[in-house]
């Protein structure tokens, strides 16, 4: 896989600091990386958005725009690491609204999924793996004919990795989200709980178990709560702890929920899927 779509069943649930630990352990692995965000909402202009928080993180200096060999040969110099990340933003709209209300209110042209596609495929030609970052949900619209992240990962023929929720609702919102993909031949990558709390209760130890049988696709991970707000050396050690193999890290589902989840009766489902497949960054 050259390019990944990021998407969310929601807002505020942990995308961000998910590409940005995805980003860090291709970045270990010696992997050049683009963030990309289409449109990035709620900021002014030169406030840093996601893409550069995630790039700041995984080990680059963030800025967005830059690309090719001499953003990578900085972004190693600055970091001190093997890979090298490079932020890049399509459109910038001051509200926190849907992309495309915030671009209507604010006059501005609307990003389209074939500019997405446009710019993933360009900044693929120049890194190892390139992470497009939505906003929101897989549905939320893009511009004023309706148009969605889904017909940009559809246009880029590439995976989805669907961050959720730990706690009570994430199921509904999930099971939907799959629905959706299984609707356009999209393929999950699987689920990964953008933020799990330090005191789960027993919808988030149950919801375990449960995820990735209402998704159809493996649970590839779960990212502490505030994970974020860690330094960018110590978020890019503790990365390969958060995820799966199949996402270059070593966390194990089946220990991870044994040890976390609520405890399994007569009627719990077994395992979805069979193995995760190969690991991301295998050689």
């Amino acid at each position: 896989m050259s390019v990944i779509v990021v998407s969310g069943t929601g807002t505020e649930i942990g995308k961000t600091v998910v590409t940005a630990a995805v980003a860090a352990l291709a970045v270990a692995a010696g992997r050049s990386v683009a963030v990309l965000k289409p449109a990035q909402t709620g900021l002014a202009p030169g406030e840093p958005g996601d893409a550069a928080e995630a790039a700041r993180l995984a080990g680059g200096a963030g800025d967005p725009g830059r690309t090719g060999a001499a953003r990578a040969a900085a972004a190693r110099a600055a970091a001190g690491v093997r890979g090298s990340v490079t932020a890049v933003e399509l459109a910038r709209f001051p509200e926190p609204l849907a992309p495309a209300t915030a671009a209507r209110r604010a006059g501005a042209p609307a990003v389209r999924p074939e500019r997405v596609a446009e710019a993933a495929e360009k900044l693929a030609a120049e890194h190892d793996l390139v992470l497009v970052e939505g906003a929101g949900g897989l549905l939320v619209r893009l511009d004023d004919r309706g148009a969605t992240l889904a017909d940009a990962a559809a246009l880029l023929g590439a995976p989805v990795l669907v961050v959720a929720p730990a706690g009570l609702g994430t199921l509904n919102t999930t099971a939907l989200t799959a629905e959706a993909l299984r609707s356009r031949k999209l393929e999950q990558l699987g689920v990964v709980v953008g933020s799990w709390p330090p005191d789960p209760d027993l919808a988030a130890r149950c919801n375990l178990t449960d995820l990735p049988h209402v998704a159809g696709a493996p649970l590839l991970g779960a990212i502490p709560q505030g994970a974020g707000v860690l330094p960018p050396r110590a978020f890019r050690e503790a990365a390969a702890d958060w995820l799966s193999p199949r996402l270059g890290g070593r966390w194990d589902a089946a220990a991870f929920t044994a040890a976390h989840g609520a405890a399994a009766d007569a009627t719990s489902p077994g395992p979805v899927n069979g193995p995760e497949g190969t690991g991301l960054f295998a050689h």
